[in-house]
């Protein structure tokens, strides 16, 4: 009786045998064992011991010439035991060599090999062992290449996919036609939130459904949170009614399902980078981050107010505003039209053309935003902001500079994203990582804060419809009278700070030399 064991096989591409049995140059036959299932071989392997189970991994195609079978044993009690042999140890078929040792493939192993279901290849002799070992390999090269190729392509096309307006669904339906099969998203609860593929019979998609619960990390009901998600998912597999099922967990509660006819090369890995796509998609679905995130846009563009959605966004009441830029961060010429009209009464070749910054790359400010522990990033600005809640005081981060507000609340996050402005250009002109807005407590507290401001609004009037001659005062007060560091924190030429102080100075009829105007300014430019 065929051996039932199921044994282990290398994880190499399976050849198929009728592949070996079609090359021409070798013309092997077949001429004992089953040929449904087709046979398929892992390696091939020589020996003349009378017992090679010891050497045999699994799926072997085990060559032999019959030297070890002896002139006077009992013949069919010995193929019987060698044949079982190879079965045990998982043999995938045996050849035998018809030179120089036996001129005919003897009956009693054509016997053994179809009574214990092992397929026989009669080796003729002009074909060596060594080129059918050759042959095998040049098959597996060839398979290797082939998964290889599938593997990459459905990477690529996942990728793809992902990036969709609806990933999840895209990804699903992008693994079951790359698996030939059905494929089902579960969620945290056991329920089945969405499929794709040829829909499997009830009683195969019953087994799906309690082959995922083997391999969710939590039980139903268990928050997402409690369990942190894996590079690589928990799997495990199954076969029920002539159908391959696998389950994957994601490690946010979500398990992903796979049902396939067969189990072709490459398919584990296959769905192993679906299931590690479908853990990054569904994180943040499942933390409640994404949703948040979206419901306080939505409420924003429908006319909620900051203090409604804050709360949505953190549990935090507080955040700090960081403004950071690149230290590798390259200017590029101002679009035409965008020139100040004080540089352009300059002097031709007085001064570069004026410059802004580029904005960073995505890649490198969503980087930054994990470094300060903070996901609530605006990437798409000349210098990256980022909303880092109070509980998480910003660091410096190697090769960024960083302006840093006071904590505030949602009320007054716009006056905090200017403090952190102001901050980062005074560390860009003195060359510092990091700069915090002060919060130490000073004359401004001696005055009620609706008083200093109506204060500021009557000081700076004649500066209201002047925004620029207004930051570069307040740049050039905050640098002490710096042209030099003025320029650079504001990306412009130190002639153009000059004449734009200049300027303000007539405009306000102020004496900017006096220590006494300069504070008096000061104070006034901080209640803005």
């Amino acid at each position: 009786m065929p051996d039932s064991t199921v044994h282990p096989t290398p994880p190499t591409p399976a050849v198929p045998l009728a592949a070996l049995l079609a090359r021409e140059d070798l013309a092997l036959r077949q001429i004992a064992g089953p040929s449904d299932p087709p046979p398929v071989v892992h390696a091939a392997h020589t020996s003349e011991m009378a017992d090679p189970y010891p050497y045999l991994l699994g799926g072997e195609l085990l060559l032999s010439a019959g030297a070890h079978i002896p002139d006077a044993a009992d013949s069919d009690t010995y193929f019987d035991d060698y044949v079982s042999r190879i079965v045990a140890a998982g043999g995938a078929a045996l050849g035998f060599g018809l030179a120089p040792v036996h001129d005919t493939v003897p009956h009693a192993l054509v016997e053994a090999c179809d009574a214990h279901g092992l397929p026989l290849v009669e080796v003729p002799p002009r074909t060596t062992f060594s080129a059918v070992a050759r042959a095998v390999w040049q098959l597996l090269a060839q398979a290797r290449l082939a998964e290889l190729r599938r593997v990459t392509e459905a990477q690529q096309s996942l990728a793809a996919a992902a990036a969709r307006p609806d990933p999840v669904p895209s990804v699903l339906r992008q693994l079951a036609q790359r698996v030939g099969g059905w494929t089902a998203l579960y969620g945290p609860e056991g329920a089945e939130i969405a499929a794709a593929g040829r829909e499997p019979e009830a009683p195969v998609r019953g087994s799906l459904t309690e082959l995922t619960e083997v391999v969710r990390p939590s039980g139903p009901g268990t928050p997402a949170s409690a369990t942190p998600a894996s590079a690589t998912p928990a799997s495990a597999t199954h076969v029920t009614a002539g159908t391959r099922l696998a389950a994957y967990a994601l490690g946010t509660g979500f398990v992903l399902g796979v049902a396939t006819p067969a189990r072709e090369p490459g398919d584990h890995t296959i769905a192993s980078v679906a299931a590690v796509l479908l853990t990054l998609l569904t994180g943040e679905q499942q933390s409640g981050s994404g949703a948040a995130r979206t419901s306080a846009l939505v409420r924003l563009l429908l006319g909620g107010t900051a203090e409604e959605v804050a709360p949505l966004l953190s549990k935090e009441t507080h955040w700090f505003v960081v403004d950071a830029r690149r230290n590798d961060q390259r200017d590029r010429p101002a679009p035409s039209g965008a020139r100040d009209p004080v540089d352009m009464r300059l002097r031709r070749g007085a001064r570069p053309a004026p410059t802004h910054p580029q904005p960073p790359d995505l890649l490198a400010a969503t980087a930054l935003g994990a470094a300060l522990g903070s996901t609530l990033i605006d990437p798409m600005v000349e210098n990256v902001r980022i909303l880092v809640p109070a509980d998480r005081t910003p660091q410096p981060q190697p090769g960024w500079t960083l302006g840093v507000s006071s904590p505030a609340p949602a009320q007054h996050l716009a006056a905090a994203a200017a403090q952190a402005a102001r901050a980062m250009a005074r560390a860009r002109a003195t060359r510092t990582a990091l700069l915090r807005h002060g919060s130490r407590p000073g004359l401004a507290e001696l005055v009620p804060r609706e008083e200093a401001q109506a204060h500021a609004r009557a000081l700076l009037g004649p500066l209201a419809e002047r925004p620029a001659l207004v930051e570069t005062l307040r740049a050039w007060l905050s640098l002490h009278g710096s042209w030099d560091r003025t320029a650079v924190a504001l990306s412009v030429h130190r002639n153009t700070v000059r004449q734009r102080i200049a300027r303000a100075a007539e405009l306000l009829h102020a004496e900017l030399d006096d220590p006494d105007v300069r504070m008096e300014l000061w104070f006034a430019l901080r209640q803005e």
